[in-house]
C-alpha cells in the first residue's frame, strides 16, 4: 500500500500544518490521494484537544490553539519530533485499538535504539519511561480514515511544560531522550519512519 513520506527540515507553523493535514484527510476519504506520514517540528505552540479543561492552563498569558484532535492540553516546541499521519483503515483492518497499539509499539521500538525502555499505560495513551511521559498520541477517525499524530520528546526544553498540565498530568511527569540519556540524536528521521511503515503495514 502506498504511503507518502514527508520530512520537513524547517519548523512548520502549527496552523499551516493543520491545513495541509486536513486537506489530505479529505482527499484520502474520496480516494484522490495516498496515505501520509509526515515528520516535522513546530515552533513553541500550546494546543488543546477536544477534552481539555481551562484548569490545565497554569500560565494564563500563553496562547492556546484549539484543535479537533482527541486529548487535552499539550505542548509542541523545538527539539520535539512530530509525526502526523493519515491512515485509511478502509483498506486495512477497521480496528482503532490495533492502530493505537501499533503506534505505541513503534515508539517503543524507536526508543530502544537509544537504550531507553518505554512502556505503555492501559489508562493513558502514550509512552512512559520510569513513570514520566516521553511520547504522546492524538487521534481522530472520520469514515475510517485515522489521522492526527504523535510527538516524541527528543531534546526539547521541558521547562515549557511548567505553563500547563500536559495531557492533564503533573507537569513534572514529562521526560525526553536528552533527559534520560544526555543525548541529542540527529538524522534519525529515516529510522523512525522505517519502523512506523513496517508496523503500519501489518494492520
Amino acid at each position: 500500500m502506498s504511503i507518502e513520506i514527508k520530512i520537513s527540515k524547517k519548523r512548520i507553523p502549527y496552523k499551516k500544518a493543520m491545513i495541509f493535514l486536513n486537506n489530505r484527510v479529505e482527499e484520502v476519504k474520496i480516494g484522490n490521494n495516498t496515505e501520509l506520514l509526515w515528520v516535522l517540528e513546530h515552533p513553541k505552540t500550546f494546543t488543546a484537544g477536544v477534552s481539555y479543561n481551562q484548569k490545565e492552563i497554569l500560565d494564563k498569558k500563553i496562547k492556546i490553539i484549539k484543535t479537533n484532535r482527541g486529548g487535552k492540553i499539550t505542548l509542541h516546541n523545538p527539539g520535539q519530533k512530530i509525526m502526523y499521519f493519515v491512515i485509511d483503515l478502509n483498506k486495512r483492518k477497521k480496528d482503532i485499538r490495533k492502530l493505537i497499539n501499533t503506534l505505541e509499539i513503534s515508539i517503543i521500538e524507536f526508543l530502544r535504539i537509544f537504550n531507553i525502555k518505554g512502556i505503555k499505560d492501559k489508562k493513558n495513551i502514550g509512552i512512559w519511561v520510569k513513570g514520566k511521559k516521553i511520547a504522546a498520541i492524538g487521534l481522530r477517525v472520520s469514515r475510517w480514515v485515522a489521522f492526527h499524530g504523535l510527538s516524541i520528546n527528543i531534546s526539547n526544553n521541558l521547562k515549557d511544560y511548567l505553563k500547563i498540565k500536559p495531557c492533564g498530568l503533573n507537569n513534572t511527569q514529562i521526560t525526553s531522550i536528552l533527559s534520560e540519556k544526555k543525548l541529542r540524536p540527529k538524522n534519525f528521521e529515516d529510522k523512525l519512519i522505517n519502523i512506523f511503515i513496517k508496523n503500519i503495514n501489518k494492520i
